[in-house]
């Protein structure tokens, strides 16, 4: 129970192929002791692919948390002042997010939860998952890494031959990350081989 009663916040973006992945973590967040507070997009929440029902998504990590999704600019403006986190987590972190991210637009709640987090001098911790990780995004990537108070899940290319710039977390190696970076350092190695 390494995190006993520290407070996670866990946004989630619109990877919806990571999700199977990234869902799993809630819980051992939560058998780690932490209360978890979940954060999602609109895109998240309204958007049904061949991967699943978003409402069904965010239902589930209600259901885990005992948590209410923050879903809302309304809902997550507290978090910076009233409500502080002690790690804010945005995990899959698509492409389009890492690069508003990278250059502060805020526009949806855990995007609202990192930038509260980073406000009040503690860890965002970032699980990307891009397939432009290597191209374009890649700039924003580096931003991100050079930036106080960021951490990042160990990534990899997820399939090199086919998506050369393609790059995702590691999901498995979230709380590990976590923990490392509530010290106040990145956990290693950071870039991996899958």
């Amino acid at each position: 129970m390494k995190l006993k009663g520290k407070h996670i916040g866990f946004g989630l973006t619109g990877s919806h192929c990571t999700y199977d992945e990234v869902v799993p973590q809630f819980q051992r967040l939560i058998d780690e002791g932490a209360n978890v507070t979940p954060f999602v997009t609109y895109t998240v929440k309204n958007t049904v692919t061949k991967f699943g029902d978003g409402r069904d998504w965010v239902k589930k990590v209600e259901e885990i948390t005992g948590n209410e999704a923050v879903d809302s600019m309304v809902k997550a403006e507290p978090f910076g002042p009233q409500t502080p986190l002690d790690c804010m987590v945005l995990a899959p972190l698509t492409g389009n997010s890492i690069s508003k991210f990278a250059n502060a637009q805020t526009d949806s709640p855990p995007l609202m939860g990192a930038k509260a987090t980073l406000r009040n001098q503690n860890p965002v911790v970032l699980g990307i998952s891009t397939n432009d990780g290597l191209g374009l995004n890649g700039i924003n990537i580096m931003r991100l890494m050079s930036t106080k108070n960021i951490y990042f899940i160990p990534y990899s290319q997820d399939n090199p031959i086919q998506k050369p710039n393609s790059l995702v977390a590691h999901m498995d190696l979230l709380v590990e990350t976590i923990e490392a970076a509530l010290e106040g350092k990145q956990y290693q190695p950071v870039l991996m081989m899958r």
